[in-house]
């Protein structure tokens, strides 16, 4: 495992990450598909056809719990998130659950690896007969899973038997990571992370769910369908995800943003997640006003060195 953490621009044009701080969620029954679709924001009836989905699990007032990438193994739905979100998730589904023919539990038995960067898909071919793509992003190979998940850098998710991976990795020869460096490319991509403390805090279009594909408003009624919706038609909703980076920065997670208004500092938003690189250059996903200008001076809270907001690789609503 190599403790460097690179910066974004550092960063291999191969390399793994260990992804020990990600799990899942699973279901199984023959209501597994209906059981689900009424209680996330995404189409669970399209999964067959597009293999792989995002989606968030909210609460009856439209509050996520969680926030997953969702794809098929072995009959089984995996709601693949970070460990921190399963727990609340996972009782309120099985809350829900006991009405309906599906079995609902926390996986155990798997384990997560990624292969990332500009040369990944070179590295994939070496080691899989076939690799994953934008057109068929899922795809099994004996016991084992893999999911292409597109973005400014192509990240290819491995999912087996926690035995197998750990002898495969072991194998490879490329810089191995630590998860962080995941929870990089997932700021600077624009994919929310749901720390414990903002379980229930944001409504998905807050963490900019709407732009990554992962709300459904044609599919009827899920749990907090009524908020989501309302949020969308009325224009009601006034804040959105946000990617900055900073030199010299300290941030975790549940820091407080400020703006600078005159010649005062006011609260702007909350740092959802962060990562620091070697170089102490600070990525940060926070959430703000959906309308604050690029020109604006950010800081965190009491600190002197400015924040930058990086472009997202793709439009939200207000753009």
């Amino acid at each position: 495992m190599n403790n460097n953490l690179p910066s974004y621009n550092e960063l291999p044009e191969v390399f793994a990450i260990n992804l020990s701080s990600i799990g899942a969620i699973t279901l199984k029954g023959e209501e597994q598909i209906k059981y689900l679709q009424g209680q996330v924001t995404c189409d669970v009836a399209s999964l067959e056809q597009t293999k792989l989905l995002n989606g968030a699990h909210c609460n009856a007032k439209g509050k996520v719990f969680s926030v997953f990438r969702l794809l098929e193994r072995q009959s089984k739905f995996f709601l693949i998130q970070p460990i921190s979100s399963i727990k609340q998730s996972l009782a309120e589904l099985k809350k829900f659950g006991v009405f309906a023919k599906v079995e609902i539990t926390e996986d155990v038995e798997q384990a997560y690896l990624a292969i990332a960067g500009q040369q990944a898909a070179v590295k994939m071919a070496t080691l899989f007969k076939q690799v994953p793509d934008e057109k068929t992003p899922v795809i099994h190979e004996g016991d084992t899973t893999l999911a292409y998940i597109a973005g400014n850098i192509d990240r290819y998710l491995i999912i087996g038997n926690a035995a197998q991976l750990s002898t495969f990795a072991s194998t490879l020869d490329c810089t191995v990571y630590n998860d962080s460096v995941w929870n990089l490319l997932d700021i600077v991509e624009g994919f929310p992370q749901i720390a414990q403390q903002y379980i229930a805090e944001y409504v998905p279009q807050m963490l900019n769910l709407q732009a990554i594909n992962g709300i459904s408003f044609t599919k009827g009624c899920y749990l907090g369908q009524e908020t989501v919706a309302r949020m969308q038609y009325l224009g009601k909703n006034k804040r959105a995800l946000f990617a900055l980076v900073g030199d010299n920065t300290q941030a975790k997670v549940g820091d407080i943003i400020e703006k600078k208004l005159g010649d005062n500092w006011r609260k702007a938003g909350d740092v959802l997640a962060s990562y620091q690189a070697s170089n102490h250059q600070t990525y940060i996903q926070g959430v703000l006003a959906n309308d604050i200008d690029d020109a604006t001076e950010l800081r965190i809270k009491e600190q002197s060195s400015n924040l930058t907001i990086l472009p997202l690789p793709y439009k939200t609503n207000t753009d």
